[in-house]
């Protein structure tokens, strides 16, 4: 019976996290809130004292594939539950700059107008003085997002280089215009 590799891998439930399974519904609670995700594929959860797996209940492609996806899913909300994810994003260019005022950010990267961009529910955000956007929350999938959304913003150059970026992102700069040699 092949298995996936990264499906067939137990997820450790460290302590204060508890995890349930209705039948359809995954529940992860730990200190730092709870996370529901609805279990797709045929497969089976199978919750033990310290750790959790996903047993294929038959050998069909789909189930193979949902496998994986799964065991990735529940892993990063066991580990959002109790340690939470953060996202960085850096704000480069001259006279561009960020603040946080509760959960907006207002941004000022070279419109004629600072942006607001609302923060969701879960998700909080710090700007330092040096241009760094910091998102934290426990929900992997929904802070992914946001970072994406934020750097949509403005989007890094690829002139000048400026603009919103991921943290450690390479912008691969090209060559202006050169004046006409003749």
């Amino acid at each position: 019976m092949a298995m996936s590799r990264i499906g067939k891998l137990p997820i450790p439930i460290p302590k204060g996290v508890s995890v349930t399974f209705d039948g359809e519904t995954l529940t992860v609670k730990g200190p730092k809130g709870e996370l529901k995700k609805r279990c797709v594929g045929n497969l089976d959860v199978v919750i033990e004292e310290k750790e959790l797996r996903f047993v294929p209940k038959d050998e069909e492609r789909k189930t193979k594939a949902f496998h994986g996806l799964m065991r990735a899913l529940a892993n990063n909300m066991v580990k959002g539950v109790s340690e939470g994810f953060t996202r960085r994003l850096r704000i480069v260019g001259i006279g561009y700059r960020g603040e946080a005022k509760g959960n907006t950010l207002v941004l000022n990267v070279g419109y004629s107008h600072p942006v607001e961009f609302r923060l969701p529910e879960g998700v909080s955000g710090t700007v330092s003085k040096d241009g760094l956007i910091e998102i934290t929350g426990i929900d992997n999938e929904l802070l992914g997002d946001v970072a994406a959304r934020i750097r949509k913003i403005r989007k890094p150059d690829s002139y000048a280089g400026k603009g919103i970026r991921y943290d450690g992102e390479q912008v691969r700069l090209k060559p202006g215009k050169t004046a006409a040699k003749g």
